[in-house]
Parts: C-alpha cells; sequence; structure tokens
C-alpha cells in the first residue's frame, strides 16, 4: 500500500474511510494540493487520467493526532536546551500520526526553566511546535507524582509573568493546583494573558476547586492521576472537573494509567466536546526499556512501564495511535469518539481548529492512515509523507 509514495504535490487518497467530522465516509477520497486539503468527498474523486492517486485499499483515513501533553520521546526529552534532542522526540512522535505537539516541561528551578522555555521557542517559531506546556512547579507536594519536591513552589504575580515572558506567546498552558497560596490568582492571571489554564497535581478540595473554574481554569491534566481521588462524600478535583462543563478532561489513554472502564466512564460523562487524550509521554516512548530521567528524577521503564524508585508511574511510553487503538478496542467506544478526542478537541483547545485537527476544506493536509487493526501505515504532515512510519528501528 502506498510503496513509492514519498513526495508533496497534488494528488487524491482513494479508496478509504475517510473521517469526516461528523460521519465516516465509506470508498472516499480526499484531494491534496499545496499542502493543504482541497477537497473531500466519495465516490468517484475529482482530475483526469493525469491525476496522481493513492489508492489506500480501504484504510481508515483520520487527521493527524494532536497531542496536548508530552514530555518526549525516540530516548529524547524537551527538558533540553538542545535542539536537535527536542526535534529528535518531535520526530518519534510524528512517525506514529501525531502532526502537532505541544511541548510539556516538567517543574524545575525557574532559571532553568527559562532557558528551557527559549529553547522550545525556538522551534514554535519554526512551526515544529505548536507551543509550550508547563506542567508545573505550581504543583502540590502531597500528589507531585514525578516531580522533584525540591523545584515546587507558590505560584506569585511576577514569577508567572517572567516565565510568560520567557515564552514570548509560545506557552500555551500551565498546569498548576489552585489550593496553594495564589493559585486562583494565578489562574486569572493566566486566563487573562490568553493562557490556558489547567488544574492538576493537585490535593484540593472540591470548595477550592471551583473557584478556579470561576477564575478561568478550562483543563484537567490527566484527570485521575496526580490528584485527590473521587470519594462519595468529597468529589475532589476527581468529580469537580469531570462535572464541569467548562472543563475539557486529559485522559492518558495506555490503559495503564486507567483501567478501560474508567476510560470509557469518564469518557462518556465528558463526551466528545470535553474529552482530550494525551500521551504524557516520556523519553523512552519509542526506545528501548532502560534507565531514563524525567526531568531531574531518575525512571527506569520496564516493559515500556515507567516508574519511580518508589513505584510511582513517571509518564508514560504512549504514542496517540495507541491512545487511538486504547479506546476504540479497549475502552469500548467508536472510530468518530476516538477521532475527536485525539485530534478535533485538542486542536479546538490550541485554539487551531482553523487550521488542522478535522479533515475539511481548506485545512492543513495533517493525515494518518490506519490499518485494520489501527496502526498507522503512512502519514501525511502539511501535504509531506513522513518517513519510517511506526517504531523506530535503534541502535543499541
Amino acid at each position: 500500500m502506498l510503496e513509492g509514495v514519498k513526495h508533496a504535490g497534488d494528488f487524491v487518497i482513494t479508496g478509504g474511510r475517510v473521517v469526516a467530522p461528523d460521519r465516516v465516509l465509506d470508498d472516499g477520497w480526499l484531494a491534496v494540493s499545496d499542502g493543504r486539503i482541497a477537497a473531500v468527498g466519495t465516490g468517484t474523486p475529482p482530475g483526469g487520467p493525469e491525476a496522481e492517486v493513492v489508492d489506500v485499499g480501504g484504510a481508515l483515513v483520520v487527521p493527524g493526532f494532536v497531542d496536548t501533553h508530552c514530555h518526549g520521546g525516540g530516548g529524547a526529552s524537551f527538558s533540553t536546551l538542545d535542539p536537535e534532542e527536542i526535534l529528535t522526540a518531535v520526530r518519534a512522535h510524528r512517525r506514529h500520526g501525531t502532526t502537532t505537539t505541544l511541548a510539556s516541561l516538567v517543574s524545575d528551578p525557574i532559571d532553568l526553566l527559562t532557558e528551557q522555555i527559549a529553547a522550545l521557542r525556538e522551534l514554535v517559531q519554526e512551526g515544529e511546535l505548536a507551543g509550550i506546556h508547563l506542567e508545573g512547579p505550581f504543583i502540590s507536594r502531597a500528589r507531585c507524582g514525578a516531580h522533584d519536591p525540591d523545584t515546587l513552589r507558590e505560584p506569585d504575580t511576577g514569577t508567572v509573568e517572567k516565565l510568560l515572558r520567557a515564552g514570548a506567546g509560545a506557552i500555551r498552558m500551565v498546569t498548576l493546583a489552585p489550593e496553594l497560596n495564589g493559585g486562583v490568582k494565578a489562574v486569572r492571571q493566566l486566563a487573562e494573558s490568553g493562557v490556558t489554564a489547567a488544574i492538576g497535581h493537585t490535593d484540593g478540595l472540591a470548595e477550592q476547586l471551583v473557584p478556579a473554574i470561576d477564575a478561568g481554569a478550562t483543563v484537567a491534566t490527566h484527570l485521575f492521576n496526580g490528584m485527590r481521588p473521587l470519594h462519595h462524600r468529597e468529589p475532589g478535583p476527581v468529580g469537580v472537573l469531570l462535572d464541569d462543563e467548562r472543563v475539557t478532561v486529559e485522559l492518558i489513554c495506555d490503559l495503564v494509567h486507567l483501567h478501560p472502564t474508567v476510560v470509557r466512564l469518564a469518557a462518556s460523562h465528558a463526551g466528545r466536546g470535553r474529552t482530550v487524550l494525551i500521551t504524557d509521554a516520556m523519553s523512552a516512548t519509542d526506545a528501548a526499556d532502560g534507565r531514563y530521567t524525567l526531568g531531574r528524577l531518575e525512571v527506569d521503564v520496564h516493559d515500556g512501564v515507567a516508574t519511580l524508585d518508589n513505584g510511582s508511574l513517571a509518564g508514560s511510553t504512549l504514542t496517540m495511535d495507541n491512545a487511538f487503538r486504547n479506546l476504540v478496542k479497549g475502552a469500548k467506544l467508536g472510530v468518530l469518539d476516538a477521532v475527536r478526542a485525539t485530534s478535533g478537541r485538542p486542536a479546538e483547545l490550541l485554539g487551531i481548529a482553523d487550521r488542522t485537527g478535522s479533515l475539511r476544506p481548506g485545512l492543513a493536509a495533517d493525515v494518518v492512515i490506519l490499518d485494520d487493526d489501527l496502526r498507522p501505515v503512512r502519514v501525511l504532515r502539511r501535504g509531506e509523507w513522513v518517513a519510517e512510519v511506526g517504531r523506530a528501528t535503534l541502535s543499541t
């Protein structure tokens, strides 16, 4: 399938099950011109006998994945000052269909964070990244997970402003615990600056969460993980965030962080309008098991599961194609649900749905072609075919 198709240009993808925003088009086609989707339809595609046709033989054609929470991959981390390391991580996920990536940083000293932000900012400006996500350092010590507790601090207006200034518009999301002193004020500051405020790594009670949502927090960072659990007399972050229509919930759909039943319950309650699948991937993603670092902490990866020495989960080795497949095959939700959660809704969350996230004319030709087992066989990013789709061959 698709042998020899390696270049960009005007062509038509035919013979597929094309997932449009509201339905699956059997015997569908998608025309690409100048890196954009020119048209989508069924039946006989446009163009004469000279038009280049790429017949996908009944494969599923979905939008490129949009990952709003990712720390690295391919043996490389986003917590670095090396642009080549950053690109290594981006390319590792691109091979698995992630055509749009938000680079996430874990908690670090403020001066180091500003340097890391500056390194990432350059690749945001070049279009390799969609932006930067700061997961900390304004998070709860009680729920810090794989964040170095020595780097954590309460938010204050000056520090938040310093980080935003370092990003020069590249910071798109900041995760914080609103119960900290200054937490709600920081949420308001972020929202007024046009940055998405996310609630996560929090030990807050219900009455501490609602004021933050009222102040402008709109995302739950990896719901269930890194937060006070749901209790029938104290709903805490899980209950409040899942039940509030103003909040989009992230789910790490590796079926390790969350049981398939929990994924199904959460996604069904939040619905297509509020569910986003993320990887929370760290550097060991698309790489071999072994010893890695996540920020300042040592992480062991065994059978693809990343843990600290105390056994706590430390990010994941998930890729978005696996998240898509797990939602459909593991959590038993539909393909349209999976497309919305991996492409459409995250693009809306980042404010780029007018550029990518669905298969509509005028948008970037960001496309993933999936086989019958929902594994990617080809990836198209901005009209260019991505080489070496799937797991990379690594030297050891």
